[in-house]
């Protein structure tokens, strides 16, 4: 049969490719990308874990630590072991819950990446029809524009007249005929290749990294705000039948007052489930990513969690200068007097500057000192106390331990009832926010409870005499040198490198 030809109609839409499906080989051949997907978050945290442990133990950079080995051996009150045991129970929800999510998707394919460009290259060929339009409501005359236009700029000319490219053509066979079908123009091909390859993705991160941030801020504010999500129950009948007796929810998170890298997921399984595992589980399907996308997305939320428990402000560490929400925010919030403020995680300080929880009290580099010398001291005196009673089992005498009635003169809270050791509401907000910080770690009586605070009185009355002391014989003080610069490496990591927290002057 004769070929004829048929008439070229430059507004007709060019014809997109057709495609056909075929299975995606896995990024590594001997791993499935959906086991790959489950096992990337776990390498990821562990091996940033070790690095910061490394660094730890081997006391590198003493210079950029937040907090003392001192004040992680007194301040926490749980064992490495416990918080290792409980961080990987919640990997075998998060792995199982993995599993589930996977069961649930369809198998990766491939084959139809330039079907999907060529649509988005059409979306942006029928979007150019209200430029006509759109010129004659602002009295514009398009054809005119155009005509001006075509000699020097004919793809602008095209794209005035709402697409029209009679220039863009090409001859294809169907059924036996010719057929002179339009083409997409070259800047149509790279904008639509870019959408899809590029600015889709990112949008799907910010998209998933903005859930994400929404779920464990309300979910975690709710935690402290409410009694029963804090510190749980001890009785089944107080509401846990179902799981038997749970003596702590996200107040086994807190009694980690120092945190450190591998305590970042010390969780309760029940909020390491609704917190961290739901929350991003949510995200990845609410924004369609595929097995790869999600590979990236849950291990970037990983490591950005383990920094940000790191226990370091570094000056060259990546991940802390891609938002104010770095390891210095957060440590503010595992602190009894910054407790119930800085809520928001992973990702940045949205919801807590909308919503006003963020910190307010200014320079936080003398409550850091304090904890400092305090946490010293108590190792010093348990020095003393292990060489005493050494000493006195080698002569058969007991003698008294040193600093016993230290606790009694330095705070009377033991004399007040339990119900009414409150603070004093103060006036302002700062002040609010210490108030109710300190009330919260007042009310758990399992992980923290009015010990803590008499703790820290003590410690406060302490550590000022011996920073009344410093300043009197700043020479005599041995590691004055490895924390000079403390305020800036607080204030400057969570704010900026030249101001004070939130943006305000430091204060002496």
């Amino acid at each position: 049969m004769a070929n004829s030809t048929i008439l070229f109609d430059p507004m007709k839409l060019p014809p997109l490719p057709e495609y056909q499906l075929s299975p995606l080989p896995p990024l590594i051949s001997f791993i499935p990308d959906k086991l790959l997907c489950l096992l990337l978050p776990i390498a990821a945290y562990w091996g940033l874990s070790m690095l910061f442990h490394w660094i730890d133990t081997m006391d590198y950079f003493p210079q950029h630590r937040l907090h003392t080995p001192a004040e992680v051996l007194k301040r926490n009150r749980v064992t490495r072991w416990e918080v290792v045991r409980d961080v990987m129970i919640q990997q075998v929800v998060q792995t199982a819950v993995g599993i589930l999510l996977g069961i649930t998707e369809p198998e990766d394919t491939f084959g139809k990446e330039e079907y999907n460009v060529a649509l988005w290259a059409k979306r942006i060929r029928i979007a150019q029809r209200a430029i006509p339009k759109l010129l004659s409501v602002v009295g514009i005359n398009p054809k005119g524009l155009a005509d001006n236009l075509g000699p020097s700029y004919p793809m602008l000319s095209g794209a005035i007249l709402g697409g029209q490219y009679p220039l863009l053509a090409s001859v294809a066979a169907k059924g036996g005929h010719e057929l002179t079908v339009s083409i997409f123009a070259e800047w149509e091909s790279l904008s639509a290749n870019a959408i899809y390859w590029y600015i889709i993705p990112v949008l799907q991160f910010g998209l998933g990294a903005m859930i994400v941030d929404t779920w464990q801020y309300f979910l975690h504010r709710a935690m402290h705000m409410n009694k029963w999500l804090y510190s749980g129950c001890s009785t089944p009948a107080r509401g846990c039948w179902l799981m038997g007796p749970i003596d702590t929810l996200h107040s086994r998170h807190h009694r980690l007052y120092v945190p450190y890298a591998y305590g970042a997921l010390y969780n309760h399984p029940i909020e390491g489930f609704l917190l961290d595992t739901l929350g991003a589980s949510i995200a990845y399907k609410v924004v369609g990513m595929s097995t790869r996308q999600a590979m990236w997305f849950f291990t970037s939320l990983t490591l950005k969690t383990v920094d940000d428990h790191c226990g370091y402000s570094l000056p060259w560490d990546p991940i802390q200068y891609l938002s104010s929400n770095n390891a210095a925010y957060h440590d503010v919030h595992h602190q009894s007097w910054g407790i119930k403020t800085n809520f928001s995680q992973p990702c940045s300080t949205f919801w807590d500057r909308v919503l006003g929880t963020m910190w307010t009290g200014g320079d936080v580099s003398a409550r850091y000192e304090r904890g400092r010398i305090a946490a010293q001291q108590k190792v010093d005196h348990d020095l003393v106390k292990i060489s005493n009673d050494s000493d006195a089992a080698e002569c058969g005498i007991d003698e008294p331990l040193p600093f016993q009635n230290a606790f009694l003169n330095a705070t009377n809270l033991q004399s007040i009832k339990p119900k009414n050791q409150q603070p004093l509401s103060l006036a302002g907000k700062a002040e609010r926010q210490a108030t109710e910080s300190r009330q919260q770690v007042l009310g758990d009586t399992t992980d923290g409870g009015p010990q803590v605070l008499k703790d820290e009185a003590r410690e406060e009355k302490d550590a000022s005499w011996a920073m009344l002391k410093r300043r009197r014989t700043p020479a005599s003080v041995t590691q004055a040198d490895s924390f000079k610069g403390l305020r800036d490496r607080i204030t400057g990591s969570m704010h900026g490198r030249t101001r004070g927290v939130l943006g305000m002057e430091s204060r002496s």
